[in-house]
């Protein structure tokens, strides 16, 4: 029996309007093709895993469909199904790989069989992957084809590094840059997956998938796969999620927030203890109490943070984060965020990152050793938590001193009262 597809394979757009959040680049292309307006090369560029070698396929395949001009294949000519998804692909559609041929040889090679007509398709389609690998001999090699190409022959260029491409390949192109994909867009992708592959997905788990793809669509598939393989009878659960991608578990980031707003120093370091005992990362946990504080300082300033979107966060984590921005001042979080942010940085490269992260937690906890001026706004914040609480300041609480009498009121000394100090300062000392 063979093993089924990876997901990102099983999944792969084979129209533009498949793909998702590029809608810059793919409503353009569209228009194009079905305007009959195709450039003979292109230079697709963005981060990895985002669309740009599945774009260059999708745009091959609407060049070569019996029906074009068109928009998009039409996905029934045998063009079409050659080069679908789980196609045996096509002769005059040639893909590239420049990491493992980008040499001179390997461009005049290219050179000599780019004039020879299609064998069965319109365009004999060049897909060159990796593009930044090429050397520059090798895109000089390249330089005249690409420049004055046969009426057969399209060139499409696919890169993480369009600076790499040198100009006068890069101006010959048309440039079309891809972008990340954003986290909303991408968790109601997941969710929708989840509901084809029949398997459930708890709402505080995709947050944690959608983070560690990073904004590549490929990325963000692979961790789903991972996880959809080692699901068991209640689906993906936030434990199965968070233990497998390293991410520290929200009851730790909670228990340090709630002891930071209470100045429990001893609840403070159990959970570094804590985190140190279950194996976990300092660094990685130091990574999450950032990000976390990074969300309260949001919600500090705009409470529907998390209603409007600001915050891709589940609904009862949403409380939490309000519940906990609420017992904090913004200068306190800011100041927080920032002695974190600065550790974080020093933590690279440490051979004892547990020492780092303790000394990080006391300096959050002793604000009134810090004379920054981020110090003092804590400190003012503790005092103006205080008397909203309790209605009183600390020097209200403190019994005052009894009051001078004025000088009016005062008795005055007699004439003895006055005369017995200068009498005991005249007096001869006793023998020794």
């Amino acid at each position: 029996m063979d093993s089924p597809l990876a997901l990102y394979r099983r999944y792969r757009p084979e129209t533009f309007a498949e793909v998702i959040g590029q809608e810059h680049v793919t409503e353009p292309l569209r228009a194009a093709l079905a305007g009959n307006r195709v450039n003979h090369a292109y230079l697709f560029s963005g981060p990895r895993g985002c669309g740009k070698t599945t774009s260059a396929r999708i745009l091959a395949r609407t060049l070569n469909c019996e029906r074009a001009p068109v928009a998009d294949p039409c996905g029934e000519c045998e063009s079409c199904r050659d080069l679908a998804r789980n196609g045996p692909g096509s002769i005059d559609v040639i893909e590239i790989d420049a990491a493992s041929h980008g040499g001179v040889d390997d461009a005049r090679d290219l050179r000599e069989k780019a004039f020879f007509a299609p064998v069965r398709s319109r365009y004999k389609v060049y897909i060159i992957d990796e593009a930044h690998m090429v050397t520059t001999q090798g895109f000089n090699a390249l330089l005249k084809l690409v420049e004055e190409p046969p009426p057969h022959l399209r060139f499409i260029f696919a890169t993480t590094e369009p600076e790499k491409v040198i100009p006068t390949i890069r101006s010959r192109t048309h440039h079309y840059p891809f972008r990340l994909i954003p986290p909303r867009l991408l968790t109601s992708y997941l969710t929708e997956l989840c509901e084809r592959e029949g398997v459930a997905i708890e709402p505080a788990a995709l947050p944690l998938v959608v983070r560690a793809g990073a904004g590549s669509a490929r990325d963000t598939l692979s961790v789903l796969d991972q996880l959809l393989g080692g699901a068991g009878e209640r689906g993906v659960t936030y434990e199965l999620a968070s233990g497998l991608l390293g991410y520290t578990p929200d009851t730790l980031l909670d228990d340090v927030v709630s002891a930071f707003s209470a100045g429990d120093g001893a609840a403070v370091f159990g959970v570094v203890d804590k985190v140190i005992e279950t194996g976990q990362d300092p660094r990685r946990f130091t990574e999450d109490l950032l990000r976390r504080l990074r969300d309260l300082v949001i919600v500090s300033a705009v409470p529907d943070a998390p209603a409007s979107g600001l915050l891709d966060v589940s609904a009862d984590q949403a409380d939490r984060l309000v519940a906990q921005a609420a017992a904090f001042g913004r200068g306190e979080l800011t100041r927080a965020a920032d002695l974190v942010a600065a550790g974080l940085t020093d933590m690279r490269g440490a051979t004892a990152p547990r020492l780092l992260l303790e000394l990080i937690c006391a300096r959050i906890l002793l604000p009134a050793a810090d004379h920054s001026t981020e110090g003092v706004l804590a400190r003012l914040d503790r005092l103006e938590r205080r008397v909203a609480i309790t209605g009183v300041t600390s020097a209200e609480a403190a019994p005052a001193p009894a009051p001078a009498l004025p000088a009016q009121d005062r008795p005055v000394p007699s004439a003895a009262e006055r005369a017995a100090p200068e009498r005991a300062e005249q007096a001869p000392e006793a023998p020794a």
